[in-house]
């Protein structure tokens, strides 16, 4: 598996999982195989409620917890932020059953934000979250943050994929020592991602699936990323990304797909601001 280093020496895998919309009730047994896969990157929320079926499968891994890489995330929270959430934090921490995280991603953009961060600066600082950073900044958020409290987020996960590349986004994060994380890698099927002319062309070519092709783009960019499946075949194939590499031209063809814009909601959109900012998480 290759790692990224995060800004703070902090080394990640650069392919992982993601459990976002997998049933609670089917996490568990999804995570476990996707452990015997070989991934030790796992990626999951407050939200997506599967955080204990997460925590169950780790448990009962038997694999050591150094081993892991494990992330959650903050969903926005009620005021007093800084209070509010060190306890989100340690919510989560306890449906993980672990002592403490690899990362810790503020998942939305919105709320008291800077109290936010000055919160979870505190739990890196103590050692309990090793990592922290953000989910979703755009590029303005994202320097704001950055420009105006002392920790720099270690990773800004965002949608990216063929479709909504982010390359001058990736270079501006690259200039602040931020690491871009993918969501939404394989655009959930959109456009018809997986019978793409020029994917397929080149999956053919190097005798590799759609997904594969895409997850290699995503890795020979630097990008992180965290595929989810339920099928232990297909993360199997996922993993199986590090043994071809993408020609110059290939990688230009890829990225004459752009589109330019988001595949799934734009988070300046005032009606998507006013429902994220009002979801809440029960308990």
């Amino acid at each position: 598996m290759q790692t990224v280093t995060l800004n703070n020496g902090v080394e990640m895998p650069i392919l992982g999982f993601g459990v976002f919309q997998i049933p609670a009730e089917e996490t568990e047994r999804a995570v476990t195989d996707a452990l015997a896969a070989g991934y030790r990157l796992l990626d999951t929320a407050a939200s997506y409620g599967n955080e204990e079926a997460v925590g169950r499968a780790i448990k009962n891994s038997g694999i050591p917890r150094e081993d892991l890489f494990v992330t959650t995330k903050l969903y926005v929270q009620d005021a007093p932020a800084e209070e509010n959430t060190k306890r989100a934090f340690e919510t989560s921490l306890t449906k993980l059953g672990l002592d403490f995280l690899d990362l810790y991603l503020m998942h939305q953009p919105y709320g008291d934000v800077y109290g936010q961060w000055r919160a979870m600066e505190d739990l890196h600082r103590a050692g309990r979250a090793k990592a922290i950073g953000v989910a979703n900044f755009y590029p303005d958020r994202l320097l704001d943050l950055i420009i105006n409290n002392e920790i720099t987020p270690a990773i800004n996960q965002i949608e990216t994929h063929p479709f909504f590349q982010r390359a001058d986004y990736q270079e501006l994060m690259r200039e602040q020592s931020v690491q871009i994380q993918s969501w939404g890698g394989f655009a959930e099927g959109k456009n018809n991602l997986f019978t793409n002319p020029v994917l397929s062309q080149i999956g053919e070519k190097h005798g590799k699936s759609v997904a594969q092709v895409v997850l290699r783009w995503l890795t020979q960019r630097g990008v992180v990323a965290i595929p989810k499946s339920v099928r232990p075949d297909r993360m199997a194939e996922n993993l199986d990304v590090f043994d071809f590499e993408l020609t110059d031209d290939q990688m230009a063809a890829i990225a004459t797909l752009e589109t330019g814009g988001t595949l799934f909601f734009d988070h300046h959109d005032p009606a998507m601001v006013n429902w994220l900012s009002a979801r809440r998480l029960d308990g």
